[in-house]
């Protein structure tokens, strides 16, 4: 799943590349990815413009120019946002194959077509993500249900105590929850953790004041390198301005299962915390 950083890189990508463009067709493949009346969605968004780009957690928040509405877009576990124009391709999003001109695909369930005949694709695999008009008085009503982003100007190791206090669910769980903590997924959860030296399934209440500043350390840390590298991709797909998200090669712990820890030597383990696959060395966390 997309989380923080790679959402972070999508959102500056596209503001780079279809602000300000008149969108000419919007095509809905799967008219059940869209939250909306698919002709009210239509509707809405042709003739329309995107105006400006925001975030919440893992949320992208687009802003149109006309009608006082937002646009909010989540490519929850498979999502791909994935711009093309004369061959150029901004992508980002779930792992991407090399594109070539295989798109549009049976993937490709939401289209914008723009005047200047660039396309916007939203691919879903298995179609967990969805697009949703919102009238720009209801986003106080979505941002209230995410907690509070590592980067942000509030988030105090304090705070992260608060969270933890008297909470008997494991502490990978904790990171995982939007309610509470904004933007971390399984990927940089564990690497939090490990960095941190926290096992992922410890109870929540049961942490020293050191350990709950040693992830708020390692979180804000984690995430910002991330962002600086572009997130973290599985793949060899690299867009037509060769960027791509390196954050794969700083990973500790995260798809390192049967290897050998960076750190101590021992055997990355693998198990299940929150239902989640997770990645932990057993020395290094305790």
């Amino acid at each position: 799943m997309p989380e923080l950083p790679e959402v972070e890189t999508i959102k500056n990508d596209l503001k780079s590349n279809v602000i300000r463009k008149k969108i000419v067709s919007v095509d809905l493949g799967k008219p059940r990815i869209v939250k909306n009346r698919g002709s009210e969605f239509k509707k809405q968004l042709v003739g329309n413009e995107f105006i400006d780009i925001s975030r919440i957690g893992k949320l992208l928040i687009i802003s149109l120019k006309r009608g006082g509405l937002l646009l909010l877009v989540h490519l929850k576990m498979t999502g791909q946002l994935i711009y093309c124009h004369q061959g150029k391709y901004v992508a980002g999003g779930h792992s991407l194959p090399k594109l070539g001109s295989s798109l549009p695909n049976k993937y490709s369930h939401v289209i914008f077509k723009f005047t200047d005949n660039s396309k916007l694709f939203f691919n879903d695999l298995r179609q967990f993500g969805y697009l949703q008009l919102i009238k720009r008085g209801d986003l106080k009503k979505v941002t209230n249900n995410y907690g509070i982003e590592p980067l942000q100007f509030n988030f105090k190791p304090e705070r992260l105590a608060e969270i933890f206090k008297k909470r008997t669910a494991p502490v990978k769980s904790l990171l995982l929850n939007q309610k509470l903590i904004a933007g971390i997924g399984n990927i940089y959860a564990d690497e939090v953790l490990f960095a941190a030296g926290v096992l992922p399934d410890r109870q929540a209440k049961s942490l020293s004041n050191k350990e709950v500043k040693k992830i708020f350390v390692a979180s804000q840390k984690i995430i910002a390198l991330a962002i600086k590298h572009r997130g973290t991709t599985f793949n060899d797909y690299v867009d037509a301005d060769g960027n791509v998200g390196s954050f794969v090669k700083f990973l500790k712990v995260y798809g390192r299962q049967g290897k050998t820890c960076f750190r101590c030597g021992a055997t990355v383990k693998k198990t299940k915390v929150a239902g989640r696959g997770t990645h932990f060395c057993p020395e290094c966390q305790k």
